[in-house]
């Protein structure tokens, strides 16, 4: 009788590899992170404080995050702000929306005003309200960079991502009592649906409930 011979077991393919590539890790849920996809007006605050704090930049950086807060606005309908969109005089900025948003026009205020005119002398040369040391826009992960250090150093207790100031402001001004009619044209929602998120969640809603 010949020799049984016995072979060698195929090797078994590692979970993490599909068709020779190594899958990249499975990114983690925001739910995972953070409770919540909002910042309060005290840490809104406190993140103001921080970013503006001991730098060189720290008084554009200061002044991107005030408008973000103020306006809820996106990265990159930050970054792309151009000194043709405001009136310093008449208070007034004319917000282009992305994401086939709706534009409007904001009022602005004291705190902004002087902001943006003490930006406006550190940046004579520029079309662009926040530029990089080249003269260019700043970019989106110049932004998200900046907003997780300042989240680190204002001691925030999760991390924080630019999207929240826009979140801020839909949550600040629906707990103020503003209709959701005009929360949704000041966001720029084409959908309703989508403001109604911030009018649900207000926390006034419910005041009076118990008499205590």
């Amino acid at each position: 009788m010949g020799q049984v011979v016995e072979l060698p077991s195929r090797r078994k393919s590692t979970p993490s590899a599909e068709n020779g590539k190594v899958r990249p890790p499975i990114r983690k849920t925001n739910k995972a992170t953070r409770t919540r996809e909002f910042l309060s007006q005290d840490e809104v605050e406190r993140l103001l404080e921080a970013v503006g704090a001991g730098t060189r930049y720290g008084a554009r950086d200061r002044t991107l995050l005030l408008l973000m807060y103020r306006h809820g606005l996106r990265v990159s309908e930050a970054i792309t702000l151009r000194w043709d969109q405001l009136d310093l005089k008449a208070g007034l900025l004319y917000v282009h929306r992305l994401k086939n948003g709706v534009p409007s026009t904001h009022p602005v205020r004291g705190p902004e005003l002087r902001a943006l005119k003490q930006l406006r002398r550190d940046w004579p040369d520029t079309p662009y309200l926040f530029v990089s040391e080249r003269g260019g826009p700043m970019t989106a992960s110049n932004v998200r960079k900046l907003v997780a250090r300042a989240g680190v150093q204002a001691k925030i207790d999760f991390p924080v991502h630019p999207h929240m100031f826009r979140h801020a402001c839909g949550f600040k001004l629906a707990n103020e009592g503003h209709d959701t009619r005009s929360l949704q044209h000041y966001l720029g929602h084409k959908n309703i649906a989508h403001t109604v998120r911030y009018t649900e969640l207000a926390p006034d809603r419910f005041k009076g409930f118990w008499k205590d």
